[in-house]
């Protein structure tokens, strides 16, 4: 087969077969986390302003939710095995919508807003593998880079797009707020109901690999994810402390659109030379612009802060969808499975970020220098990830190869019977 041509032709051809459905998959893409980012960025604001939370309250809370939102992610490909990707799409709706009708209801009553909290990451844990994994049913390996890196781009649309609709109102008017975002998740629920089961995914779980949310693991690209994410977090965790402390709240929020953009931008066009990038060189180059991205946060000048947003950003975009990439290639387990084993190794790097980060920047404060606590992570970025490439030298041709088993049209396994035939077909 003549390889798809790269750069922004490839990128068309490939998305140019998206049909209506993968093309209303990709606008919820975009309207979940819209929706989302007008109200989960002003949490830590309004459970401590408007609902009187401690401090310290309100960093546990925040760390719980975060964590369940992410390693979540393993259940939610487990439930999309089970009862199939559209059913589990719809749970995870529900379940978020729930979660933002009890933030409506804590503004009379204050201690809804943690479980609602709560629950609103649950419905994020289960969505998201699923929306992945249907994304990409059925599409050969050339244009599921292109999928992917445009389901990423309208997520991270949403993401820059929801905060600065919602700010000028969260703490003003948060009862509209609650009130549009819950009817815009009610809308977008509905329209996951009228989706078609589709085809059949191409992948299933080998005979024999076992149902356990861990069986058929890609271990180098699970690592892989969780170290990107326990150093990219770095950033994500205390950023705004230090962006704040040496420019302003609003030049943070100027870090941040520039780095949504970056990914909105580049990794739909760059996603194809991803595709074919070898799997070291992609670590290499990604914990590279990690490291230099850091590194340079450290001189804490505002055009300090945007280029080390920038570097960063562009290491995540080779790190995240090659790791993702890799996965499915290497695991025998279905898509869902897959993203959400990859979620467990994303939720436990961030979770690691936050604890052993925190101490250090706490360190770092301490002394008067809060640019030594980027230098610190920078030189992780150097120096863990040639511990993966020896793992990948013990590991290689250990990860079992995918083997076809059926699946019902909505992805969702079917046993056989005793005697070989699919029951009900």
């Amino acid at each position: 087969m003549a390889e798809r041509a790269a750069g922004p032709a490839g990128l068309r051809a490939a998305l140019g077969t998206l049909d209506g459905p993968l093309r209303f998959l990709l606008l919820s893409s975009f309207l979940i986390p819209l929706g989302s980012f007008m109200v989960l960025p002003f949490m830590s604001v309004f459970l401590h302003e408007r609902l009187g939370m401690g401090l310290g309250t309100v960093g546990v809370v925040l760390a719980a939710a975060s964590l369940v939102q992410f390693s979540g992610g393993i259940a939610g490909g487990a439930l999309a095995e089970r009862i199939g990707l559209r059913h589990t799409m719809l749970w995870a709706l529900t379940v978020r919508t729930a979660g933002f009708v009890g933030l409506l209801l804590a503004l009379r009553w204050p201690p809804l807003a943690v479980g609602a909290l709560v629950l609103t990451c649950c419905g994020a844990a289960l969505y998201l593998p699923a929306n992945k994994a249907y994304l990409v049913r059925g599409v050969d390996d050339e244009r599921r880079p292109a999928f992917l890196s445009a389901g990423n781009a309208a997520l991270n649309a949403g993401m820059a797009v929801g905060p600065l609709i919602a700010g000028p109102f969260v703490l003003s008017s948060p009862g509209y707020l609650f009130l549009a975002v819950t009817a815009l998740f009610v809308l977008v629920t509905a329209g996951h109901a009228a989706l078609p089961a589709g085809s059949a995914p191409k992948r299933a779980d080998a005979p024999g690999t076992g149902q356990g949310l861990l069986a058929g693991l890609a271990v180098l690209p699970f690592a892989a994810n969780a170290l990107a994410f326990y150093l990219y977090f770095h950033f994500q965790h205390f950023l705004a402390m230090y962006a704040v402390e040496q420019a302003s709240g609003t030049f943070y929020s100027l870090v941040l659109l520039l780095c949504f953009t970056l990914v909105v931008v580049v990794q739909p066009l760059a996603s194809d030379a991803i595709r074919r990038m070898p799997y070291p060189v992609a670590l290499a180059a990604g914990f590279a612009g990690l490291a230099a991205g850091l590194a340079v946060l450290a001189a804490g000048t505002r055009p300090a802060l945007l280029a080390g947003g920038a570097l960063i950003t562009l290491g995540d975009i080779v790190l995240f969808l090659k790791n993702d990439l890799e996965a499915l290639a290497r695991s025998p387990r279905s898509d869902a499975v897959v993203f959400g084993q990859q979620r467990l190794g994303a939720g436990l790097g961030a979770c690691a970020s936050g604890i052993l980060g925190g101490q250090l920047y706490g360190i770092s404060e301490r002394g008067g220098h809060t640019g030594l606590f980027w230098l610190l992570a920078a030189a992780q970025c150097l120096l863990l990830p040639p511990l993966l490439l020896a793992l990948r030298s013990r590991a290689a041709g250990t990860d079992p190869q995918p083997h076809p088993q059926p699946h019902d049209d909505e992805g969702a396994l079917r046993p056989y019977d005793t005697d070989g035939r699919v029951p009900g077909r």
